[in-house]
């Protein structure tokens, strides 16, 4: 799965360079994006306005973790509308969500070989969410979440001169789980996201049109934080691993084999601070790498921002 393959459609001399292929240029689901929130919990009834500005600096790994010497810097800026209805639903609590991000990033290589611009990322969706209270402090929360195929441009919909697409031209059905314990100021959570891709029938390489299906990938974030009055100090991590190969004419074409290829992962994590403004919730998260294999991994910042209507 994934990003090294957002180059080649610029640059063949990168397809030769790296075997990290992979179609689409970003997973689903942003590293650590769930980090320091009480994963599980729904929030007071109500409107919630969120805005995550999720900054990378990465590095591209090949099969065997060896960094192949291309680097990414990229920047979502992601607002989000919750509704946390207070209706429930098989006894749990009812909330929806739609974001629509957009990013800018740049490809180096020794000197910048690509960058999109300002264009929308995958319109994410998730029509319903049930939170349930549980003895002993546990919060479960259960989810649909789906990723709209209307980026700007992507490998579907290839910009002009060889710049990277802002998204990825295909549908993704995410199943989403989360669990919390929080007693005391004290907030352990897991989040969990199983990203199914669809096919994309429209993969441009070398002048030709070919189908590409990413594989399946499970994302999880962690998250172990204190409060202190106003505010929140912790730490936070994630795991991203692709369990099933990329498949499709254009997969074999881009070098991903049907078993065992371009299967990615990568791990991160570091510290967080948040606090309670009142009217405005703030939160900061900064991850260290840890490993990657097929797949960019390096320095991630996000700062997150919540504002109740």
């Amino acid at each position: 799965m994934r990003r090294l393959l957002a180059i080649s459609i610029a640059m063949g001399a990168l397809l030769a360079a790296s075997q990290a292929g992979a179609e689409e240029l970003w997973d689903p689901h942003r590293a650590g994006f769930d980090e320091g929130t009480e994963a599980a919990a729904p929030l007071p009834v109500g409107f919630y306005g969120v805005v995550s500005q999720w900054y990378g600096t990465l590095d591209s790994y090949d099969n065997s973790g060896s960094p192949t010497g291309y680097k990414v810097d990229a920047l979502f800026v992601v607002p989000e509308l919750i509704w946390q209805s207070g209706f429930k639903v098989l006894g749990g609590d009812y909330s929806a969500t739609v974001a629509v991000p957009f990013d800018y990033t740049n490809i180096f290589g020794g000197t910048r070989l690509a960058s999109n611009g300002h264009g929308l990322y995958n319109t994410m969706v998730t029509p319903a969410q049930l939170a349930w209270r549980l003895p002993n402090n546990f919060y479960v929360k259960a989810g649909l979440t789906i990723n709209i195929a209307d980026a700007t441009n992507s490998f579907a919909q290839p910009p002009d001169g060889g710049a990277v697409g802002s998204g990825n031209g295909f549908w993704t059905i995410q199943p989403d789980f989360a669990v919390s314990w929080l007693h005391g100021g004290w907030n352990i959570s897991l989040s969990l996201h199983y990203a199914v891709n669809l096919d994309d029938s429209k993969y441009h390489l070398d002048g030709g049109v070919y189908n590409y299906k990413s594989g399946d990938v499970v994302a999880a974030d962690y998250t172990l934080t204190k409060k202190f009055g106003k505010w929140k100090v912790g730490v936070g991590g994630y795991s991203e691993n692709q369990i099933v190969s990329d498949s499709g004419e254009g997969a074999i074409l881009a070098g991903c084999p049907a078993k065992g290829g371009c299967k990615a992962a990568s791990y991160g994590g570091g510290p967080l601070v948040g606090y309670n403004f009142g009217g405005l919730y703030a939160l900061a998260e900064y991850n260290f790498p840890i490993a990657a294999k097929n797949d960019f991994g390096g320095r991630l910042l996000n700062i997150r921002f919540v504002i109740p209507f």
